[in-house]
């Protein structure tokens, strides 16, 4: 596959596709070198970590918990040069859920590595954002499998909470594709909202919207070395490996997120 093809599906989201959301979407970032890790969950012991009045959702009887390193590239509000644009690596710790029969994401944790970055996303998302030490490398791969080596690296310590750190490899190891409707990766990559609670009254939360094209994703290869994240956040350790997807680069937009009133 030429490589043009994946720069062509990392353009912004249409109008269109941005008309499917309820809120302006200010904000505009790439996606870039991301790595999802997906790891099947009992429902019953990752239900108690959803907080109300979120409702956890599953796939064919099976909760998830799903660890994304990527590169955050050119985020900043949309139309404002490059200089006022921010790249920073990111790591994101997340579980799946519904708000009124809506489809969205929790986060258990979000890092990054920018104290800036870290101060803005968690005052205007609520999302709980904190600065971590990050390291990411990268080696162009092969044309074959359109994709790079990466190596990722990140470690948030705290003093009242257990080291949070991973480290991972990872590069592509199929030919690149699109999700298809209703399948699995479908169900784990595809949603537009996430939600967070807004601590200022008992069942409200605070929703984000994002906007992008299809997913372009790639079956990768994985070698994990640490991974001290479900400690870290007091969530059950998963069993097995991880289902792996690579994503080369994907253009976004975002939302301001707003408070709704129960679910």
């Amino acid at each position: 596959m030429p490589r043009g093809t994946v720069r062509e599906r990392s353009r912004p989201p249409t109008s269109a596709e941005r008309a499917s959301g309820r809120f302006p979407h200010p904000f505009a970032f790439t996606w870039r070198d991301g790595l999802f890790l997906h790891w099947p969950i009992d429902p019953d012991e990752l239900r108690p970590h959803v907080p109300e009045p979120l409702t956890l959702d599953t796939w064919n009887g099976r909760a998830w918990v799903s660890v994304l390193p990527f590169v955050l590239a050119r985020a900043g509000l949309r139309m404002t040069p490059k200089m006022l644009r921010m790249t920073a690596p990111e790591l994101n710790v997340r579980t799946y859920v519904t708000c009124r029969g809506d489809p969205g994401l929790y986060f258990f944790s979000v890092d990054v590595d920018s104290a800036a970055v870290a101060t803005v996303a968690g005052r205007l998302t609520r999302l709980p954002v904190s600065r971590a030490r990050m390291h990411v490398s990268r080696v162009e791969g092969s044309s074959d499998y359109e994709g790079n080596r990466v190596s990722f690296s990140s470690t948030r310590e705290s003093a009242d909470e257990p080291p949070a750190r991973l480290a991972v490899n990872y590069e592509p190891d199929e030919a690149l594709s699109f999700v298809e409707p209703d399948s699995r990766d479908a169900w784990l990559t595809e949603r537009r909202r996430f939600y967070a609670p807004d601590g200022r009254g008992v069942g409200n939360v605070l929703v984000g919207e994002v906007a992008h094209a299809p997913w372009p994703l790639q079956s990768a290869s994985v070698t994990l070395s640490d991974n001290t994240l479900f400690a870290a956040n007091g969530l059950p350790e998963p069993d097995g490996d991880p289902i792996a997807r690579y994503c080369p680069e994907l253009a976004m937009t975002a939302s301001i997120p707003r408070r709704v009133r129960g679910c």
